[in-house]
């Protein structure tokens, strides 16, 4: 998939007023990526927080009787507190890892969600991220370093994992990785509104007969700070589930997925039936690699990861 069709993908909406409260109206409402380093760096703090706001989504009516019309309400502590979970889950909140290039990967991850950027001539099939990023950064009238502002292309200036390791100790890599964790509130702002502007796509993309079932189950998720995080993570770490070339023999592994693999009926919590689902599918995916790390490797870190699908806490959450 070309740079510009998946920019076309993370269309963002703008900000407006800051509420408490997370509302859902109508029926519907990324472990450790191998770093190991020092210099803890967490959100609370952070030099540039995402203004108040109100992230509002109006979807129309599904086919098959479904509705899809949903309001995501945060107030920015809220979304502080699930980008935290990200820095955890991608980084361990490590501040070297901000700008990282993992063992056997074709392309650097960086920031909070470990977004993807590719080199020149380099498309290793996953939805690459960090462009869209840089772009809402300037939409939000970020700083952005003049070097990274400047690329034209905009390709990660690295050709491979020996070239950047030669030079991730240089001014440039440190400037990156400053950039990056002052920019932290912005990026966890980015992902949520990619997994909300996911939704009303993620329902139509399902079979017609599933469509109702996969908004149920939207609908309760998206009623509870741990489901809400459940939901803006799994998109973060494992996409959407519409890309094509997001695919192993024609199974992907995205939300779209998890939420057609959750029962239509079942007694048990809503966070539980997901965890389940999203532990099938992506097993599945490690048994249809054909690398063998994938099942050896990550798949146990993976599902570490979906274990921390769980409501928070009251004392884990932000008052305000």
């Amino acid at each position: 998939m070309g740079k510009n069709s998946i920019r076309r993908q993370c269309q963002y909406r703008t900000r407006s007023s800051a509420l408490f409260t997370l509302m859902l109206v109508g029926a519907l409402a990324a472990l450790l990526a191998g770093c190991e380093q020092n210099a803890d760096i967490g959100l609370a703090g952070q030099s540039e927080n995402p203004e108040p706001e109100t992230l509002d989504v109006n979807q129309p009516q599904v086919a098959g009787g479904g509705v899809s019309d949903i309001s995501l309400v945060l107030k920015p502590a809220q979304l502080d507190w699930i980008g935290q979970q990200i820095f955890q889950n991608e980084c361990a909140g490590q501040f070297r890892c901000l700008v990282h290039w993992n063992d056997g990967e074709a392309f650097p991850s960086l920031g909070i969600g470990h977004f993807i950027w590719y080199p020149k001539g380099v498309e290793a099939g996953f939805v690459e991220s960090f462009p869209t990023l840089i772009d809402y950064m300037a939409q939000r009238q970020r700083s952005i370093p003049d070097w990274l502002r400047e690329l034209k292309p905009f390709d990660a200036p690295w050709a491979d994992k020996a070239a950047f390791d030669a030079v991730e100790n240089s001014p440039q890599v440190a400037e990156l990785r400053e950039f990056l964790a002052g920019t932290q509130g912005v990026q966890a702002e980015f992902i949520f509104r990619r997994a909300q502007a996911s939704i009303k796509s993620v329902v139509e993309a399902a079979p017609l007969a599933r469509q109702l079932a996969v908004s149920n189950h939207l609908a309760q998720l998206s009623q509870t700070p741990g489901g809400v995080y459940a939901l803006v993570d799994y998109v973060n770490f494992k996409g959407e589930g519409l890309a094509t070339s997001e695919r192993y023999k024609g199974e992907g592994w995205g939300l779209l997925q998890v939420l057609q693999a959750m029962p239509e009926q079942s007694a048990d919590p809503v966070l539980q039936q997901f965890r389940e689902a999203a532990d099938k599918v992506l097993t599945r995916r490690a048994e249809l690699a054909t690398q063998a790390r994938e099942r050896e490797q990550w798949l146990p870190g993976w599902r570490k990861r979906l274990n921390t699908y769980r409501e928070p806490d009251v004392m884990a959450l932000p008052e305000s």
